[in-house]
């Protein structure tokens, strides 16, 4: 999961330099995050298209991995179903003294 650590920091890292012009050039509060905000993410759109490919292909492989470990798992039940007793599905009833 370097992909996400990488494009994550990488994230931060755009919008705190953009918050931080913004504030050397006179925004603040509410209206500098919610710039940066903007402006970061339209730039981290141009700049970081070769993170986020990088990192939607860790997601997918994870996701891939997930789910051939799902269909182990369910094989696996299917087989200890097989090996078991068959049972007539009614629980043996209590004897009376």
């Amino acid at each position: 999961m370097r992909a996400v650590l990488i494009y994550t920091l990488s994230r931060l890292a755009l919008f705190a330099a953009t918050f931080g012009v913004l504030y050397l050039l006179g925004a603040r509060g509410a209206l500098a995050l919610l710039l940066a905000l903007l402006i970061s993410g339209l730039v981290a759109f141009v700049l970081l298209s070769r993170q986020r490919d990088n990192l939607s292909g860790a997601v997918t492989g994870l996701a891939r991995r997930s789910r051939e470990f799902g269909k182990r798992l369910d094989e696996g039940a299917a087989a200890e179903d097989d090996d078991a007793p068959e049972s007539s599905g009614t629980p043996p009833r209590p004897s009376a003294s």
